[in-house]
């Protein structure tokens, strides 16, 4: 099995030495990855400069872009062979709720999807890579069951968050919804030396759907979340609605 491993932390990152090392009992790997952090650059394609490929000493490749960057030149011209899955992370926080609209974790499994190959991004439910060494025995239990499963082949797209604690080699996994999350704080306003004001985006709210059968409420209660997703953002059931209000013509 060829597997293509990226993150948005960058090659740097412990958490893609930790994915990369899991993925590599897996089959043949190839990392590629930012450059530098790329994290809340969703699916973005950089489209108004040249892309440079650098390999490091480990042998992992890297770029001066987005995860999507990462994957789509891998797919497109980097890589002498498909690969079978795209993995992604494992991410220093959570992606839940609407944090996967923003993810460049998510972003960069998603480009392999859309590709047509099956994709998994992993997140670490906290920062600071706490209990990495459990989270690393997490993945491996996903990707065995979901590689093992009889229907591997099929096209998807995973988002798993694994709770960034000592037992979560052990917790049970919950196939989940995603919940939703309130506002994003305030934008926190400073002045820059040369007495402009600038402004930072503010921390992302608290859940606001964290009900039972939601990605949150898994996390929350020990459980490793694992929720399909799929990239067709068409509003299905106001389709007729539209539809009829448009051949009734203006009001």
């Amino acid at each position: 099995m060829r597997i293509l491993v990226a993150n948005d932390d960058g090659y740097l990152a412990p958490g893609l030495q930790a994915l990369a090392r899991v993925c590599s009992e897996f089959g043949t790997i190839e990392v590629v990855a930012p450059e530098q952090n790329a994290s809340g650059t969703s699916n973005a394609l950089t489209l108004t400069r040249p892309l440079s490929v650098h390999t490091a000493s480990n042998g992992y490749r890297y770029v001066n872009g987005t995860p999507s960057d990462c994957v789509h030149v891998a797919m497109t011209g980097l890589l002498s062979d498909r690969p079978d899955l795209v993995v992604s992370g494992i991410n220093n926080g959570a992606n839940m709720g609407d944090d996967t609209v923003y993810s460049g974790t998510v972003a960069a499994a998603m480009e392999g999807y859309l590709f047509g190959v099956p994709a998994i991004a992993f997140s670490l439910s906290e920062k600071g890579w706490g209990h990495l060494d459990a989270a690393e025995a997490a993945m491996r239990r996903v990707l065995r069951m979901a590689l093992d499963a009889a229907w591997a082949r099929e096209h998807w797209l995973l988002n798993v968050n694994i709770p960034s604690r000592a037992d979560a080699a052990e917790a049970p996994i919950e196939v989940t919804r995603l919940g939703k999350r309130h506002a994003s704080e305030p934008v926190i306003r400073q002045m820059s030396p040369r007495d402009e004001p600038i402004y930072w985006i503010g921390a992302a709210g608290d859940a606001r759907e964290a009900g039972d059968g939601t990605d949150f409420h898994a996390v929350a209660n020990g459980r490793i979340s694992i929720t399909p997703l799929q990239v067709d953002l068409t509003d299905h059931a106001r389709l007729g609605n539209w539809a009829s209000r448009w051949r009734a013509g203006p009001a």
